[in-house]
């Protein structure tokens, strides 16, 4: 079962302002989305993200004392906790809102890379317009939104890849199989950064490396993702029917501009998963993969060794070949877009080691680097001028006038698999084969019966009693469809749901 989903939370700043409230600007931007008021209707009440995958439940998360900081230092604000997140289900069944100090846009569910690379696109859109109607009201174009994945300040915010799997993989094969590939994945995926960067230390410059959140990993396994950040997620909140299912929540991944880097950052992990699940993942465990992140990240040249568990070394290269050799030769030919990622990821990681230049417009931290590299020779720089620091993030500005990565898109030198067309329509319809364009089609048709909403279940209002759609095991393309048509034609929920529960029952 291929289902896939990202979620990216955005940098935001006021360039009018010498001190930005990000609580308030997120909140604001978000809400600059409606033509009406906010109503709540996220139900929380699904979310445990205290369940742990290794088998327990924590007692607390760092967003917890974030509840509790909100609670007593912004106690002044004239609004709730959940009303300062002002929770939005989007027409294409995508998420948007204040991740407190944040605006995130969660794509929905989306069964091909192609889809995965069009709702992620349009979620870049929907913020754009989101800051053009709260710039509109501030007077000028003070808002600005940045995909990316640090403020050079030591705060780091994340690029949350999610998937699909089934329950019955052992976690441990899961760890196994993951780490490796995931300390090594920046190759490909890593979005480049000037400079290095600590929470407890700030900034320094003077590097160039692979990947932006690679300074804040601090550990291998962990439930967290704002305090003691995890190469690999262990939050076992499925979203799903949880006999069957786990959602495996990644937070190591950088923020993509390329589509191309997009594409094989989600195809190559679902590719690895695939391997896991056959008992087929390469057997490569490392020494201390924290450590391997860091050195592999701040190494442009692609020579730095890590020290395998059992003896021996191993480079990021060989790590991501050994996968890939691996993948050849148990996946090859299972589908069109399976064989499209073997292809392109050999194709990546032969250019890497020979020729990197052809790679420009395709992995942002080659871009990057090429840009940067540019205009330092040009401008007779060295990399500790701040002026380098200030172009790395506008390569992320999403506004399209002044976003470097966009410039390069619009003289055609970036690799596209959307068309505009593509990501236009992606704003305003969910898929058509997964849940999330069922929920979108829910918000379409029947918004004001709505009375709460997530990502497996929608709640009307009519009757006696509320009324819930449980999608918490619909996957099957067919099925999806199937109610999709019984929605479209209902004059009501209730009586799509009536109409639901009678087909299923056929099927018994």
């Amino acid at each position: 079962m291929r289902l896939f989903g990202i979620e990216t939370e955005y940098g935001i700043t006021r360039d009018d302002l010498e001190v930005v409230d990000p609580v308030v600007e997120s909140m604001e931007l978000v809400r600059a989305h409606l033509t009406g008021a906010f109503e709540k209707t996220w139900d929380y009440s699904g979310e445990d993200p205290h369940e742990d995958a290794r088998g327990f439940r924590v007692s607390g998360l760092q967003q917890d004392q974030e509840e509790e900081e909100f609670a007593k230092v912004d106690a002044h604000r004239p609004f709730s906790f959940h009303e300062m997140k002002s929770d939005l289900v989007l027409p294409n069944g995508a998420r948007f809102y204040n991740d407190h100090t944040h605006p995130e846009y969660s794509t929905p569910e989306c069964r091909t890379l192609r889809d995965l690379v069009t709702y992620d696109r349009a979620g870049e859109r929907t913020l754009h317009q989101a800051a053009q109607r709260r710039n509109r009201t501030l007077g000028g174009p003070h808002v600005q939104l940045y995909k990316n994945n640090t403020d050079f300040h030591g705060h780091s915010y994340g690029c949350h890849d999610n998937y699909l799997v089934p329950r019955s993989i052992p976690f441990t094969a899961m760890v196994a199989g993951l780490v490796p590939f995931l300390v090594s994945r920046q190759l490909i995926a890593g979005a480049g950064k000037v400079g290095i960067e600590t929470q407890e230390g700030g900034f320094r410059a003077g590097h160039y490396q692979l990947s932006q959140r690679a300074d804040f990993m601090e550990t291998e396994l962990s439930v967290d993702t704002m305090h003691n950040r995890p190469i690999l997620n262990t939050r076992d909140e499925p979203h799903a029917d949880r006999a069957k299912y786990r959602r495996l929540h990644l937070i190591i991944g950088d923020a993509n501009m390329c589509e191309y880097a997009t594409a094989l950052k989600v195809g190559t992990t679902r590719i690895v998963l695939d391997l896991i699940e056959r008992g087929a993942a390469p057997q490569c465990e490392l020494e201390n993969p924290v450590a391997a992140v860091k050195e592999l990240s701040r190494d442009t040249d692609l020579k730095a060794v890590v020290r395998r568990k059992g003896g021996g070394t191993v480079s990021g290269l060989e790590l991501q070949e050994t996968y890939v050799l691996a993948a050849d030769k148990a996946l090859a030919g299972s589908d069109a877009e399976t064989d499209w990622v073997l292809r392109e990821w050999a194709r990546t990681l032969n250019l890497l080691s020979s020729d990197r230049s052809q790679l420009v417009g395709q992995l942002d931290w080659v871009t990057k680097l090429w840009l940067l590299e540019t205009f330092a020779r040009e401008e007779r720089i060295g990399w500790d001028d701040p002026w380098l620091a200030s172009l790395d993030l506008e390569y992320h500005n999403i506004d399209p006038d002044r976003g470097l990565f966009f410039g390069l898109e619009s003289e055609g030198k970036v690799f596209r698999l959307t068309t505009d067309a593509d990501i236009q329509r992606a704003m305003t319809v969910g898929p058509c084969d997964t849940r999330g364009g069922i929920r979108g089609l829910c918000v379409r048709r029947f918004r004001e019966q709505i009375q709460s909403i997530q990502w497996e279940r929608v709640k009307f209002t009519g009757g006696i009693l509320p009324k819930t759609l449980d999608m918490s095991d619909l996957f099957e393309p067919a099925e999806v469809q199937e109610l999709a048509a019984v929605l479209e034609n209902a004059s009501s929920p209730i009586d799509a749901l009536r109409a639901w529960g009678q087909r299923k029952e056929q099927w018994r």
